[in-house]
């Protein structure tokens, strides 16, 4: 079942606030895609789906979160966009594009351009392989990071696809949710 209502932000998040030159270059992103919500600057922390739903009064599932793996036969950046409520299955996920290993935050930072916490569906350094869980078409409204662990924007699933050209996959874990 979809929920078509728009998140409420909780007290604290701050829509226009000064932004971080890393959140400032996804608002630049945005507009030149035409993308016209606005960052939210998130009162805590956001590095994980469960303190960016808190700060933003969103289901932990609207959160769109970005989890990047090493593939390792190329060393190319695989991101899989997951619902916060969801456990990327590896397997699955190698499955779709070869073997995987475990991306540090040395890796993460040089192939996105992010900090862990804080990486982007979008403007990567190096053109990520990228999956989309299919579980956020689910919801009507979703949250990704913005560039930064305090940043985030809203889109819907369709707008994240659109974007990112991601394919739509089952990356979930079972039971998992």
């Amino acid at each position: 079942m979809q929920n078509l209502a728009q998140p409420s932000l909780s007290e604290g998040a701050a829509v226009g606030a000064a932004l971080p030159e890393s959140a400032q270059r996804v608002a630049r992103l945005l507009a030149a895609l035409g993308h016209d919500k606005p960052i939210v600057m998130l009162p805590s922390t956001g590095k994980t789906s469960a303190e960016a739903a808190a700060g933003l009064g969103c289901s932990v599932a609207e959160i769109a979160k970005s989890i990047v793996f090493r593939r390792l036969d190329d060393d190319a950046p695989v991101v899989v966009i997951a619902s916060g409520s969801n456990r990327v299955d590896e397997a699955k996920v190698a499955a779709r594009v070869g073997a995987l290993g475990k991306a540090d935050a040395r890796f993460v930072r040089e192939k996105t351009g992010y900090a862990i916490g804080g990486v982007c569906p979008i403007g990567h350094a190096v053109a990520p392989v990228m999956l989309l869980d299919r579980d956020l078409f689910r919801y009507g409204s979703l949250w990704a990071a913005a560039g930064h662990p305090h940043a985030v924007f809203n889109l819907t699933p369709q707008e994240l696809q659109a974007i990112t050209g991601a394919e739509v996959a089952d990356v979930a874990q079972e039971g998992a949710a």
